[in-house]
C-alpha cells in the first residue's frame, strides 16, 4: 500500500507524462513522411554516415546509429539514475513499497516473451527478438494515464511508474547478457580500467560533473569498441554518481538529473521516437500482422503484458506477499495493467538490437510494436474510463 509520495516522484510523473505526448507526435510525423513523397529523403538522411573525432580518433557511424548507440546512452544514463535514486530514497526504497511492481514486472516482462517464443519457436533467427514484447515505454504509458488526471488514483500512478522503471532495469540487463556483440578484449580491458577510475571518483566523494563526464565519455567509446552494447556506458556512469542519503545533503545524481531531464525527455527520446517509428505502409496488409515477428510482438504486448502483469499481481495479492494500492480496485488495476503494453520506444531500441544483421525484420518489428502499442493505449484507456464510471 502506497500512502506516502515523494517529490522527486511527482516532478518525474510529470515530465514523463508530458514527454509521452510528444512521442506520440513524432510518431505520428515519422509515419507521414515515411508514407509519403520525402520518404527517401527520410530514410537516406538516417543512413547518412557522420565521422565525429580528431583525425585518426573518433567513430563513423550512420545518422541512425548516432541516434541509438550514443543519444540512447544519455538515456540510459538518465533512466539508471532515476532507479538508483528510486532503490535508496524513493518509492523502491522499502520491501513493502517495492514488492508489487517487481513481481507484476517480472509478470509483465516474463509472460510476453513466452507468447513471442511460442509464435516464433523452431525459427533461430525469429527468436532473437523474444525480449521486444517485455519492454514498457516510461513516458507514453504515464503520458496516456495523465490523460485522466485525478480520476486514478495516485496510488496506481506510483505503481506504475516503479513496474516502468524495473522494467527498464529488466531491458538493460537484457541488453547486456543478451545482445552483446563479439567480445574485443583490449578495449573490454581499457573498459573496466575506466571504471575503476570511476569508482575511485566515487570513492572520493568528487562532487564535480566534470571528471565523470570526460572519463564517461571515455568509458562510452571503450563500450562501443569492446562489443558490449554502447547505452550500457550509461548505466555504468550513473551507478557510481554519488547520492546523498540526507535530504539537506548536497546530491550529485540530483542535480545532474533535474538538469539533464529536459534535454532527455523532450530532446533524444522524441528524436530516437522520429528516427525509429517510420515504416513504409504501402505492401502492409492484415495478413502482414500474421507473420510470425509481428504477431509474437503483437500478441507479447496486448495480451501477455496484461496476463503477466495481473496474473503475478493478483497471486501475490492474494497470498498476502503484496498489498493492493490503496483507493485501487481490480478493474482499474486491470486497466493499468493493459497500459504496460504500450512497448513504443524501448520495444522500437531493443528490435534495433535483436535484428541488427538481420534488418529484413525490422519494418515486421515496428509494425508488431505500433499496433500492440496502439491496442494497448486504446483499451487501457477505455477500461479507466469504464472503472471511473462505476466508482
Amino acid at each position: 500500500m502506497i500512502n506516502y509520495i515523494t517529490s522527486s516522484f511527482k516532478w518525474f510523473f510529470k515530465l514523463e507524462s508530458a514527454s509521452g505526448l510528444m512521442l506520440l507526435v513524432c510518431a505520428v510525423i515519422a509515419l507521414t513522411i515515411s508514407n509519403s513523397s520525402l520518404s527517401n529523403l527520410y530514410f537516406n538522411s538516417l543512413d547518412y554516415y557522420l565521422f565525429i573525432g580528431i583525425k585518426d580518433f573518433g567513430l563513423k557511424l550512420s545518422i541512425l546509429h548516432w541516434i541509438n548507440d550514443a543519444l540512447m546512452a544519455v538515456f540510459f544514463f538518465f533512466v539508471t539514475l532515476e532507479i538508483k535514486r528510486e532503490f535508496i530514497q524513493g518509492e523502491l526504497s522499502t520491501p513493502k513499497q517495492a514488492i508489487l511492481p517487481i513481481i507484476a514486472a517480472i509478470g509483465g516482462m516474463l509472460v510476453p516473451a513466452l507468447f513471442y517464443i511460442f509464435i516464433n519457436f523452431g525459427d533461430y533467427e525469429t527468436l532473437r527478438g523474444w525480449a521486444i514484447p517485455s519492454a514498457t515505454d516510461i513516458a507514453f504509458s504515464l503520458g496516456v494515464l495523465s490523460l485522466l488526471g485525478s480520476r486514478v488514483p495516485i496510488s496506481l500512478k506510483v505503481f506504475l511508474t516503479a513496474l516502468a522503471i524495473i522494467d527498464d532495469l529488466g531491458a538493460i540487463i537484457i541488453i547486456a547478457f543478451f545482445y552483446t556483440g563479439d567480445l574485443n578484449i583490449k578495449y573490454l580491458i581499457l573498459l573496466l580500467i575506466t571504471f575503476t577510475f570511476l569508482l575511485i571518483l566515487n570513492k572520493f566523494n568528487i562532487k564535480k560533473f566534470l571528471p565523470y563526464l570526460i572519463t564517461g565519455l571515455l568509458l562510452w567509446f571503450f563500450t562501443h569498441e569492446s562489443g558490449v552494447h554502447a547505452t550500457i556506458a550509461g548505466v555504468l556512469l550513473a551507478t557510481i554518481i554519488p547520492h546523498r542519503k540526507k535530504n539537506k545533503d548536497f546530491s550529485l545524481l540530483m542535480k545532474i538529473e533535474h538538469s539533464i531531464s529536459p534535454y532527455v525527455a523532450f530532446g533524444i527520446m522524441p528524436l530516437f521516437a522520429f528516427a525509429n517509428a517510420g515504416v513504409s505502409l504501402n505492401d502492409v496488409t492484415f495478413n502482414s500482422l500474421l507473420l510470425p515477428v509481428p504477431l509474437g510482438i503483437l500478441l507479447g504486448l496486448f495480451i501477455g503484458k496484461q496476463v503477466g502483469v495481473l496474473l503475478f499481481s493478483f497471486i501475490s495479492i492474494k497470498l498476502k506477499i503484496a498489498q493492493m494500492p490503496s483507493n485501487a480496485n481490480w478493474l482499474n488495476f486491470y486497466g493499468v495493467g493493459i497500459l504496460t503494453g504500450i512497448g513504443f520506444t524501448m520495444s522500437l531500441f531493443v528490435g534495433n538490437l535483436a535484428f541488427i544483421e538481420n534488418t529484413q525484420y525490422m519494418d515486421g518489428v515496428k509494425i508488431g510494436v505500433l499496433s500492440g502499442s496502439l491496442l494497448s493505449t486504446l483499451f487501457g484507456y477505455a477500461i479507466l474510463l469504464i472503472s471511473n464510471k462505476k466508482n
